[in-house]
């Protein structure tokens, strides 16, 4: 989580860094490489197509490995300033774990590919495979990222007190549709004792007005209900 802590015009502190913002270049840019990687691979036999997407793939490949350097390296920064207990602790060592194999096999990728390949060559199966392969563990690793922060409350600055079971606060919802009166919702044997004598009392109005007679004489009540239920037409 990225926080801020403003003073005048300019922010003064970033917490815990600039880490989480850095994170996205490098997932979204590997992203679109495997994804460009794969039509590059689907339509090579339109070669112009093909030609557009292994452009994208490989370039973005690169683009994405090196903006993977300094999210690493603020990372660990972070790793070395956030407080945390001993199962954040953990948590952040396997998440370091991931991310420093992850950066070793996109720069590894990266670097083969600037090597090996034209920047509009189409890609060779295994090299696509390796490509997912390592989009795959970068998955992992922002997985274990967010773990940090929403799990474990690392970097945060501050958290809403929980409210103590049965002294929540009241909120109110605006809904555009309307709600069944109490003694409608809730069967009779669990409806509280104020929805069963307002149920009684609309029940005694009802029979007041002739609405059960005339359903009696109708024949119509073909089963009983438990004593406060509402009356209604079969």
């Amino acid at each position: 989580m990225l926080t801020i802590i403003p003073t005048g015009i300019f922010p003064a502190v970033i917490i815990p860094n600039v880490h989480p913002m850095l994170v996205h270049f490098p997932i979204a840019l590997i992203s679109v490489s495997a994804i460009f990687h794969l039509l590059a691979k689907l339509l090579q036999g339109k070669p112009r197509f093909a030609s557009t997407c292994a452009l994208l793939a490989h370039s973005t490949l690169w683009f994405g490995a090196l903006a993977a350097i300094p999210t690493a390296i603020f990372g660990y920064l972070a790793f070395n300033s956030v407080n945390h207990d001993d199962a954040g602790h953990a948590a952040m060592l396997l998440h370091r774990a991931w991310a420093l194999v992850t950066l070793g096999v996109l720069l590894m990728l990266a670097g083969w590919d600037v090597w090996r390949n034209k920047v509009d060559a189409p890609p060779a199966t295994a090299f696509i495979a390796a490509v997912l392969i390592g989009w795959g563990m970068l998955g992992i690793t922002a997985w274990h990222g967010a773990e940090l922060v929403y799990r474990h409350g690392l970097g945060v600055l501050s958290m809403p007190a929980a409210a103590p079971a049965g002294n929540a606060p009241e909120h109110q919802h605006q809904h555009e549709h309307e709600h069944q009166p109490e003694s409608a919702a809730l069967p009779a044997s669990d409806a509280t004792p104020a929805a069963q004598a307002k149920a009684a009392s609309l029940s005694a109005m009802l029979s007041a007005s002739g609405v059960a007679n005339s359903s009696a004489s109708a024949g119509q009540a073909k089963h009983s209900h438990a004593p406060g239920t509402m009356l209604h037409r079969d």
